[in-house]
Formats: structure tokens, C-alpha cells, sequence
């Protein structure tokens, strides 16, 4: 198995304050990772960690199978973030805040158009960032953490405090960028962001990983034993447990068609995070 993260009983203290306390991760190759909890759980001290803006308390941190630390400019050349403090030229034009990191990065000019292609800033490239909306500006900062098409992406509440439509936007490009080959460290804290775009998702809270899976088999895991059930007639939903009298009753209604849908009562993953933490997010 190809871990492009491994991170082993990692610790991070800030005074008398844990961070982190012996947190485990192991990334896929080619997934996309949930990193999950509320402000304050960790999420960002992690991806500080593994992008080697901070150094651990204890434990090892690896990306591409490296030490982090011991192989900045190797691992460097190989990722992207996207942060809420990435910040972009107000000043310059769209075209010219990405010319910049082509320097940096040493790449031709021609992924710039490639690029703005991609993320619906083709017909923009000229105008000054500062006239971008919010959306827009967010879409050239993904742009810029992706540039030199990185292996890895980090991204760090990608879409908060955007409108739906436009994390909508911001989801298809992830998802394309993922089926080109980039694999995806997202850390957040809403729950069904998690759901859509993630392979696995990991639990976070107070420094510690308490759940990790799929989001599909989590909600399977921490199933309740109700069924809702709507009947024609009413709009109002029937909640009822699982038992051989309701499969009885099911059935009757059934026979009499009677019965509009009928569903298992899956969690969200807010719910499990709420039932496992007993914190909301």
C-alpha cells in the first residue's frame, strides 16, 4: 500500500496547551481524505505539520514516504494549499498573480491558460484581482496551489463562508483534479461537504482521531433500528422500530398500496460526530 501521508504518534504542544495528542494518519494514493472536527480541534495544526510550517513535540511526520522536515524543497515541489490565509495580489491581474508562481515553481506559462480554463477564469485574466468576487477570488487561489499540478493538495476549509452554488463550483473542480491524479487532504468542519467529495473521512477532536471510515459505511455502522415510513394520504413520516410487527404492518400496507416510501434511518456524520464527541460542530 501506497501511503502518500503517514503520520505516527505525532504530538504537537503549544505551552501548556496539546494540540495534538499521538494522532495516527495514513492517506491513500489517490483518495480523498476528510480531516473532520471543530475550530479548535486541531485540523489546521495538523496540515501546519505536514506542509512543515510547524515542527511536532514528538512523533514522525512523513509525505511521499520522506521525513517532512529533512525534505522541505523535495516535498514542496509536489504539493498545494489552499488556506484561508493564502491571500492573492490585489493589485496584479489574474494572468499575472499566476505568472508569479510560475517563476517560483520553475514551469512554463502555458499551464496558466490551462489552468484558468479549468476553473472558469479564462475570460477574467485580465482583469485586476480586486474585481473578482469572492467566489471567483477563491477559484484563482486554487488555481495558483495547483499550478505546477501537484501530487498532493492540501486544503484547508476550502469552501467557508462561500455561497452554495459556488461550493458546488469548487467541488466539481476538486473532483476533476482528483481524477487527473491529485490526491486531497481536506480538512473541515461541515459534515456534508465531507459526505460528497470524501473516500475516507477521520473524526477529530481535542487533538485525537475517535472515528475513521468511509462515510457510506459509517452511516451503516451507526445506523439506528427505526424506519421512516410514508403512507398515501399524508405527507407526515412514520417513524417505527424495526421489528416483525412493523415488517408485518409494512407489509399490509403494501398488499393495500398504501405505501408511498419507506426508509432505514442513516445518520448523518454530523449526528455520529454529536454521538461519539457529544460536541456539535
Amino acid at each position: 500500500m501506497n501511503y502518500i501521508i503517514d503520520m505516527e504518534n505525532v504530538r504537537k504542544n503549544f505551552k501548556e496547551k496539546t494540540a495534538l495528542a499521538g494522532l495516527n494518519v495514513k492517506v491513500k494514493e489517490g483518495e480523498i481524505f476528510g480531516f473532520l472536527g471543530p475550530s479548535g480541534s486541531g485540523k489546521t495544526t495538523t496540515i501546519k505539520l505536514l506542509t512543515s510550517q510547524l515542527i511536532p513535540s514528538a512523533g514522525s511526520v512523513k509525505v511521499f514516504g520522506k521525513e517532512v522536515y529533512a525534505n522541505k524543497q523535495h516535498i514542496f515541489d509536489k504539493t498545494g494549499v489552499l488556506s484561508d490565509n493564502s491571500g492573492i495580489y490585489e493589485r496584479l491581474t489574474v494572468w499575472d498573480n499566476l505568472a508569479l508562481y510560475t517563476d517560483i515553481y520553475g514551469i512554463p506559462e502555458k499551464n496558466i491558460d490551462e489552468i484558468l480554463e479549468k476553473v472558469g477564469l479564462a475570460e477574467s485574466s485580465k482583469l485586476e484581482a480586486r474585481k473578482l468576487s469572492k467566489g471567483m477570488k477563491q477559484r484563482l487561489m486554487l488555481a495558483r496551489s495547483v499550478i505546477h499540478k501537484p501530487k498532493l493538495l492540501f486544503l484547508d476549509e476550502p469552501t467557508s463562508a462561500l455561497d452554495p452554488g459556488t461550493a458546488l463550483e469548487i467541488h466539481k473542480l476538486l473532483r476533476l483534479l482528483n481524477k487527473e491524479g491529485t490526491t486531497i487532504f481536506l480538512t473541515t468542519h461541515n459534515m456534508e461537504e465531507a459526505d460528497k467529495l470524501c473516500d475516507r473521512v477521520a473524526f477529530l477532536n481535542n487533538g485525537e482521531i475517535v472515528e475513521l471510515g468511509n462515510p457510506s459505511e459509517l452511516k451503516l455502522k451507526y445506523i439506528t433500528d427505526e424506519i421512516k415510513v410514508i403512507l398515501k394520504g399524508s405527507s407526515e413520516k412514520l417513524l417505527l422500530k424495526n421489528t416483525p410487527d412493523t415488517g408485518r404492518k409494512i407489509m399490509e400496507w403494501m398488499n393495500d398500496n398504501k405505501l408511498v416510501s419507506i426508509h432505514s434511518t442513516e445518520p448523518a456524520l454530523e449526528q455520529i460526530f454529536l454521538m461519539l464527541t457529544g460536541r456539535e460542530l
